[in-house]
């Protein structure tokens, strides 16, 4: 299905009566006041180039201000590509695009696969970890034929979600599954956020991981052993896409008894993990915001930093261990919790 086809839900009305321009205003990588906003904005809504499209570390962050709903940054990454606007240096896009061409090695149809199922995205590594008491019954299905594409919102190449979604949403269907849990956030956003702000039908409910974890916990509330811990969360981009779903993450915290220590950087006014902007070769850039962002934690006194990303994982878990900081993945902190942290640990 041709790209044209999708064009994105965007009211200029919106932004042009809009009197905070907290889409820009309260970017933590661009400093910008009120009266600049307002001109970059009027430039944006009328495709005209602006400094924006330029310096936009691409953190997603700009949809979740946007209290309204009018898609800041997709239309960002929109003029981005029509302008010819790279983020990153051609290489490094070049290398990401060819990333999500289904190879020999993968498997476009999961025979037997039955709900509750989940979908890995493209974290093979992490299939192991989908095993015991918390995943009874659940199959898997991933690969590049289920890629959710969202990536290119990095790298200037938006289009390409809207051209090759379709067919892993077909790719998905193709199962017949009603329900679908994803491991990754960023399909979650995909299928949910993406999907409706450009008319792309989804034949199936998304379930966002955090849903099934929670509701597998309550299950399993009997077996629970409090950890009695501090954890410092770090928030991956795509969260700004759907932050809606975020009360199961508390939720879980609370039945497990672990405490989100309170700091500078976390929920709304959380730090990207600085993998994104080192791609985008702002090395300076990247080391302040990973600095400022552990710093945070120490202050905070987390004994953890739990992460729900796989590439938040992989950018920031050496960086909080030398500060004295256990990074896990959320669902590992889970079975921590049911495993008794004596039994996971030794």
């Amino acid at each position: 299905m041709a790209d044209k086809t999708f064009q994105l839900k965007f009211d200029r009305n919106l932004c042009e009566s809009c009197a905070t321009y907290d889409c820009l205003t309260r970017c933590q990588y661009m400093e910008i006041d009120v009266e600049t906003a307002g001109k970059e904005i009027r430039k944006l809504i009328n495709g005209e180039d602006s400094s924006v499209l330029h310096n936009c570390v691409t953190c997603y962050a700009c949809e979740e201000y946007c209290k309204k709903g009018n898609h800041p940054f997709y239309l960002i990454t929109d003029l981005q590509e029509k302008k010819g606007i790279l983020p990153a240096p051609k290489p490094i896009v070049k290398q990401w695009v060819n990333l999500a061409i289904p190879t020999k090695k993968d498997i476009p149809h999961f025979y037997g696969a039955q709900e509750p199922v989940i979908s890995l995205c493209l974290f093979p590594e992490y299939v192991k970890t989908i095993q015991g008491k918390l995943f009874e019954g659940v199959s898997i299905v991933l690969g590049r034929h289920f890629f959710c594409q969202l990536v290119y919102l990095h790298f200037g190449k938006p289009s390409l979600i809207r051209e090759r979604l379709p067919k892993i949403i077909e790719n998905i269907a193709n199962h017949g599954f009603k329900e679908v849990i994803f491991f990754h956030d960023e399909c979650y956003s995909t299928f949910t956020s993406y999907a409706n702000a450009y008319g792309i039908d989804v034949p199936f409910r998304p379930v966002h991981f955090f849903e099934y974890l929670y509701n597998r916990l309550k299950e399993l509330k009997g077996e629970i052993r409090p950890l009695n811990l501090k954890i410092a969360y770090q928030r991956n981009c795509s969260t700004r896409l759907t932050p809606e779903k975020e009360h199961y993450l508390d939720k879980i915290f609370d039945l497990i008894g672990v405490e989100r220590v309170e700091r500078k950087y976390d929920r709304e006014n959380a730090l990207c993990c600085g993998g994104i902007i080192r791609s985008l070769q702002k090395y300076d850039l990247f080391v302040d915001v990973q600095r400022r962002n552990v710093e945070d934690m120490v202050k905070a006194k987390a004994e953890y930093c739990v992460f729900n990303c796989p590439a938040c994982y992989s950018s920031l878990a050496e960086r909080v261990t030398k500060a004295g900081i256990k990074p896990i993945m959320l669902h590992e902190l889970c079975k921590l919790a049911l495993a008794g942290r004596e039994n996971y640990e030794g």
